[in-house]
């Protein structure tokens, strides 16, 4: 069997962390095979498709040993879409990579509209990337990926952010791409029950950085059912956790959280260069009521606005047409002490809202500033990041990111709380801690509105608002 990737005595310790990542991994990856990586939110399955690509101890600063082999040309997708965007329209991004190699020009784009197609992203070229909601970007980086024609495809939850249609759509093109059996695909995906059918074998990567490989993808659920489970994995077949409640002292506003109305809202998105603006309608005509003490969820297929309608609620963004009433005045005109006091955001891309060097710090700096305590190792021990404690909030995992972007914006307990895609990442154990803190936040009197594509956090709200493209 040729080689399409090979891992020898590969380790990883980065900067700031007190033991390894990776260490002493030896694997080997057969050219053309179909591989999935499971297990829990930290265990290092991102750090190891880091590794497959070449990019540890480049782009990521840390102590690198062991040796990587690759067939050819790699192509990864990352976990936050934000971080592969290159370019302001959505063309030029996807022919940054076949230009980069140096493809004649037609032939580049070319590329770029089959790519485009091929995710089902069917905007003007021009369009600005600004613009796209982070589903939409989940397409654009695996287009991008899918015009290099790689021999090596490295997927780090490629769907995570999208609806079933659109998850089901990017599958198919993947899988469409590997095919003729050319090309060596790897997928880390927390729900890997919808590859599993498509995969060669498995390999289970424990939180102590163990790996078990299951040669049989049929028989996962079957012969590990109850270990992976244990683990927090995942599994086709078995029904969510119970979320978790976050002690009332954690997450209880001090007086309850304002009952909004939106009444034929509408925001248009504004790209600037230096030829002119480019408008784009996110929203338009929304009419909707968001209670106090309860969990509204809001959602919709990929690009139909849940992201510019949550931060509109959460004051970042001024209406363009309609009105949101229910505070004493517009949140979007409040300084941000006050406005920080009032609404607590957590944003799609959590790295957006990092500010110190530490976990710890991250989770105490907004309370200090409006001088409420925080129980900070509470806190951690909630959202199962007291091990991460010390580590620098950009050398963590991405599922510990996002739990860490919900306590920074949450620890002083807002009476309006605002969470884009909160659950994105996480196994089923942090699951149930961000599900558990967003229902004990309602329960204790806070408005909580989370934008999601999860079901299971879809399925515990009080009220759904559906929204559809403008």
């Amino acid at each position: 069997m040729s080689v399409g990737i090979r891992l020898s005595g590969l380790s990883w310790h980065p900067y700031g962390r007190a033991t390894p990542v990776l260490a002493d991994v030896d694997l080997v990856i057969g050219d053309g095979e179909r591989v999935g990586i499971v297990g829990p939110s930290g265990a290092g399955k991102s750090t190891l498709l880091h590794a497959m690509a070449g990019v540890l101890g480049d782009t990521q600063p840390g102590d690198l040993s062991g040796t990587v082999e690759r067939a050819g040309r790699v192509g990864l997708v990352l976990q936050d879409p934000a971080s592969a965007t290159v370019a302001d329209r959505i063309g030029r991004d996807v022919a940054f990579g076949p230009e980069n190699i140096g493809l004649p020009r037609e032939q580049i784009w070319q590329r770029v509209r089959t790519s485009l197609d091929r995710v089902q992203l069917r905007h003007d070229l021009s369009r600005p990337t600004s613009a796209l909601s982070g589903g939409e970007r989940q397409r654009l980086a695996l287009a991008g990926m899918l015009a290099l024609e790689p021999r090596v495809m490295l997927l780090d939850e490629a769907t995570s952010m999208l609806d079933a249609d659109h998850a089901a759509q990017v599958r198919a093109a993947v899988l469409d791409a590997v095919a003729d059996r050319r090309t060596t695909l790897v997928v880390v995906d927390h729900h890997i029950g919808e590859w599993l059918a498509h995969l060669d074998r498995v390999i289970l990567l424990s939180a102590d950085g163990g790996l078990t490989e299951v040669t049989d993808p049929a028989q996962l659920v079957a012969d590990h059912a109850t270990a992976l489970t244990a683990a927090g994995v995942w599994l086709p077949g078995v029904a969510a956790p119970e979320p978790v409640p976050a002690p009332a002292g954690l997450v209880a506003p001090d007086s309850a959280g304002p009952t909004l109305q939106v009444d034929e809202l509408g925001i248009d998105l504004v790209s600037r260069r230096l030829r002119g603006a480019t408008r784009t309608v996110a929203v338009d005509g929304l009419s909707l009521t968001i209670p106090s003490g309860a969990l509204t969820a809001l959602t919709g297929p990929s690009g139909a606005g849940k992201s510019t309608v949550l931060a509109a609620l959460a004051g970042l963004l001024s209406t363009t047409r309609g009105t949101i009433t229910g505070t004493a005045e517009p949140l979007s005109q409040l300084g941000s002490v006050d406005l920080a006091g009032t609404a607590g955001w957590v944003p799609q891309t959590a790295e957006h809202g990092f500010v110190t060097t530490s976990v710890r710090d991250e989770v105490r700096f907004t309370s200090a500033r409006l001088g409420r305590p925080v129980a900070v190792d509470e806190v951690l021990e909630h959202l199962r990041l007291s091990q991460v404690a010390d580590a620098n909030p950009y050398r963590i995992s991405g599922g510990e990111q996002r739990r860490l972007a919900l306590a920074a914006a949450l620890a002083h307990r807002p009476g309006l709380v605002a969470a884009d895609e909160p659950t994105v990442g996480q196994d089923r154990h942090t699951w149930a801690a961000v599900a558990g803190w967003l229902r004990s936040a309602a329960v204790g009197g806070a408005t909580v509105i989370a934008a999601t594509h999860d079901d299971g956090l879809t399925a515990m709200a009080d009220l759904e608002h559906g929204l559809e493209r403008p």
